[in-house]
């Protein structure tokens, strides 16, 4: 329970010394991998459900051969490959948004830091250090989020064109 508060007390002090746009990073962070793991929940239950209703669609059509039989097979594959991809551009988004909040907060750091010189009139390096904190602590944290999200989204990507395309070669398979 001690560790739980001191935990709590570490992340209270990091977002402080952030000021509020890290805040908004945290936010956009955790929502960014909400989706991420939602999608890999999916690719892990739901695609294999999807994927076997398109091939047992294919496998109860007697044409396999003819130009509709054709359009029929793209728009099941159609179908899987926007299940598939659903939410990723919005991930990537919300991925481009990330080092811009951070770029967001090192201006009001820096905003900060002028407030300061300007009141006091002089240059103390010990009274600007919280507006400089505030400065590079989202800039940090909007990048490690940018980083990690084009990573897993990079990632989500890949797998979702392998299955597509999993799924293209087996109904061609059947097809013959």
């Amino acid at each position: 329970m001690l560790f739980l508060i001191e935990f709590g007390n570490a992340i209270r002090d990091f977002i402080e010394a952030g000021g509020q746009v890290l805040l908004v990073i945290g936010i956009l962070i955790f929502i960014i991998w909400l989706m991420i793991l939602e999608r890999i929940f999916y690719y892990l239950h739901g695609h294999r459900q999807c994927k076997k209703a398109a091939l047992k669609m294919w496998h109860q059509s007697e044409d396999k051969s003819s130009w509709n039989a054709e359009q029929i097979r793209q728009a099941m594959i159609s179908r899987v490959n926007m299940a598939l991809s659903n939410n990723l551009p919005i991930i990537q988004v919300l991925v481009t948004l990330c080092p811009l909040l951070g770029l967001m907060g090192t201006v009001t750091g820096m905003i900060e830091v002028f407030d300061v010189m300007s009141i006091t009139g002089t240059g103390s390096a010990r009274l600007m250090a919280s507006g400089v904190s505030t400065a590079t602590i989202p800039t940090m944290a909007g990048m490690v989020g940018a980083l990690s999200g084009v990573f897993a989204s990079t990632w989500l990507k890949r797998i979702s064109r392998r299955e597509r395309l999993k799924l293209e070669d087996r109904i061609l398979l059947e097809r013959h």
